[in-house]
């Protein structure tokens, strides 16, 4: 579930932030409250005012457990005025074997989130659809036994509202091939302890983790046998962190030359691609677009064996 990595000396400046809007009254400029504990944080630290991981052994579903993952929520962010442009500065230590960003969506007019979108280090987060609320995160990973990322101050700005893209009519449904997650007693991406039949999926990037026990992202998931279940995405994975394949060209995270709706470890399965890898280096072995937890797999879909599903993304 780990987004672009931003490798930065010890105490540099982390920017993430593109020009600033021309004037100051088209952008609102706000401080986060770095020692805020919403229900949704998952494995970080942050009495003090600065953010790092903590001790738990939250990560996502892509066989590599020695890998931390820690989420801070920031409550829900009302602007003057309708933006979809946030830019984000941070004042962070971020280790060269450690990841730090920053993510933000907006509050649709039907009353659903949008998918989380990164600020990189060259361009502030566009969402698809402009909104007067809005909400950040940040994500930080690092291998265990690593110190990690610290973050000791964020800025937010929202810009004036761009030309977005309109939004689709129904939702995107794609044939993909699904594995049994399984790790029972495990952690996920967003916190939750995995349990035995347990029923959530796992998608191969964190643009739409759900916080832990919530369903603000879920998939329909159907089987060849006729059987279908609808379950929220609570875990990154399988193989990929950064693959949204189910999103157009336009704004997929990673594997742009790839067609939409195909999975970038299906493509290194079936042909190949990326030199037959995953985006760690790892020679793919199986086609897997989505993971499905114990509960979802045997009880809901009565599957036997991993499978070739169809699956609709319902928050498109």
């Amino acid at each position: 579930m780990r987004k672009t990595p931003l490798l930065l000396a010890a105490a540099a400046a982390l920017a993430l932030a593109a020009a600033a809007p021309a004037t100051a009254a088209s952008s609102t400029t706000w401080t986060a409250d770095l020692a805020s504990h919403n229900e949704d944080n998952s494995n970080v630290s942050n009495a003090d005012g600065t953010v790092r991981l903590a001790g738990g052994e939250a990560h996502a579903a892509t066989d590599r457990p020695d890998v931390r993952t820690g989420i801070i929520m920031f409550d829900p962010r009302q602007l003057p005025a309708k933006s979809n442009t946030v830019s984000a500065t941070v004042d962070a230590s971020v280790p060269g074997d450690s990841e730090l960003a920053v993510d933000v969506r907006g509050l649709r007019g039907d009353g659903q989130w949008t998918e989380w979108t990164e600020a990189t280090p060259d361009a502030p987060a566009v969402l698809p659809e402009a909104s007067a609320t809005v909400q950040v995160r940040m994500m930080l990973t690092a291998p265990a036994g690593s110190a990690g990322p610290t973050a000791r101050k964020l800025t937010l700005t929202a810009g004036a509202a761009m030309t977005a893209q309109a939004a689709p009519l129904a939702s995107r449904s794609y044939k993909v091939f699904a594995t049994r997650e399984g790790l029972v007693g495990g952690t996920t991406a967003n916190g939750h302890k995995i349990a035995s039949r347990d029923h959530f999926v796992a998608l191969p990037s964190g643009k739409s983790l759900s916080p832990n026990g919530k369903k603000t992202y879920q998939v329909k998931v159907c089987a060849a046998n006729g059987r279908c279940e609808t379950a929220p995405v609570w875990d990154v994975g399988p193989w990929n962190t950064k693959d949204d394949y189910w999103n157009p060209k336009a704004s997929r995270q990673s594997w742009k030359d790839l067609p939409q709706g195909k999975p970038e470890a299906q493509a290194a399965y079936q042909s190949g691609y990326n030199g037959g890898k995953d985006q760690f280096g790892r020679k793919v072995a199986n086609p897997a677009g989505i993971d499905l937890a114990d509960g979802t797999f045997l009880d809901g879909l009565k599957l036997t064996d991993n499978a070739w599903v169809t699956v609709t993304y319902l928050w498109t």
